[in-house]
């Protein structure tokens, strides 16, 4: 008897030996400490909006007297994500950049896990059915214009990882409506990939992905984590995706390149393409970034590979959108 129970002893202790062993590199992988909320001066509050039978819900920050006329950033969440979330792994930038320069933003969540984006494969069905989420943002951009007063000619959206897929679905299918849109974490599917009908001539589009993204191949390549999580089916490189828009606003010639270090081994390379401010399309490498929007305010998940802390990626988008020419606003649907 004693030696069934030493034995009973020993294995108990070995298996809680590994689970905490399991718990620590769980926490050295995926933990990541939050970002301190920021003092800001304006609101947030939660809206919705009912689409073909469905509620879709968002958030809004409005700094504190916003004169009408103002841009509106829409910042789009990745897969699995909500408000939230997004606010939180920006490290509350874009909110930061209202106060500073006076815009609104706006944070929609999807309706499935992934956003319904140019790829043909993902997680974008619930019971059965996807949601338009094209016209859904469309729909609420008009409402923001209505209730807030927005500058209708200077409309932006933003996404990271699945939300930057989403971003470049409106910049192909919807360019009208958006100004520019910056898709962070995310390449153009490749073509068995991709089901988007995209209209005569898209808007400006920032892409800013880092070479040592273990989800989004900058090389191109399947979309998923370890071969095991968030398949998305195959995606072209960086490069042929900046490319393809560069292309499709026949924006002629090899793009202006700048390159300077970040610190921490990291350096950031822009190639532009641009036909005197009326388009513009950037390509922002990070040189050594992994899976998330680089800025000092909180790291991401080592799972995701190496977290920058610069440059400052929400800032490099807002002066991305800040140089775009305002266009002829578009009439509401």
């Amino acid at each position: 008897m004693k030696k069934i129970a030493r034995f009973l002893m020993f294995s108990l202790l070995g298996l809680l030996g590994l689970l905490a062993l399991l718990a620590g590199l769980l926490g050295y992988f995926v933990y990541t400490p939050e970002p301190e909320e920021p003092q800001l001066s304006g609101k947030l509050s939660e809206g919705s909006i009912e689409m073909a039978g469905l509620q879709r819900s968002y958030r809004t920050y409005v700094p504190k007297n916003l004169p009408k006329g103002a841009p509106l950033v829409l910042v789009l969440h990745g897969s699995g994500e909500g408000p939230q979330r997004i606010r939180v792994g920006t490290g509350y930038g874009f909110e930061r950049l209202a106060d500073e320069h006076g815009f609104a933003v706006a944070y929609p969540k999807s309706f499935a896990p992934d956003w319904n984006d140019c790829s043909s494969i993902g997680d974008n069905m619930v019971d059965g059915a996807s949601a338009d989420d094209t016209r859904f943002l469309a729909a609420l951009v008009d409402k923001l214009i209505a209730e807030i007063g927005v500058d209708p000619a200077r409309v932006f959206s933003a996404g990271v990882s699945n939300g930057g897929s989403m971003a470049m679905r409106l910049a192909l299918e919807d360019p009208t409506r958006y100004r520019a849109v910056a898709a962070v974490l995310a390449n153009v599917p490749a073509p068995q990939n991709f089901q988007c009908k995209p209209v005569a001539q898209t808007t400006s589009v920032m892409i800013m992905n880092g070479t040592k993204d273990p989800l989004v191949p900058y090389a191109g390549g399947k979309v998923s984590l370890f071969g095991l999580f968030f398949h998305s089916g195959e995606v072209v490189s960086s490069k042929a995706s900046a490319q393809y828009f560069a292309d499709r606003n026949a924006l002629a010639g090899a793009p202006v390149v700048s390159l300077a270090p970040a610190g921490e081994g990291i350096s950031v390379e822009q190639e532009r393409w641009s036909n005197g401010g009326r388009t513009d399309v950037d390509l922002v490498t990070i040189h050594g970034g992994g899976h998330g929007l680089p800025q000092a305010y909180s790291r991401r998940p080592r799972l995701l590979g190496p977290s920058p802390m610069a440059p400052d990626g929400p800032a490099m988008i807002w002066d991305f959108f800040a140089r775009q020419r305002p266009r002829i606003a578009p009439r509401p649907q």
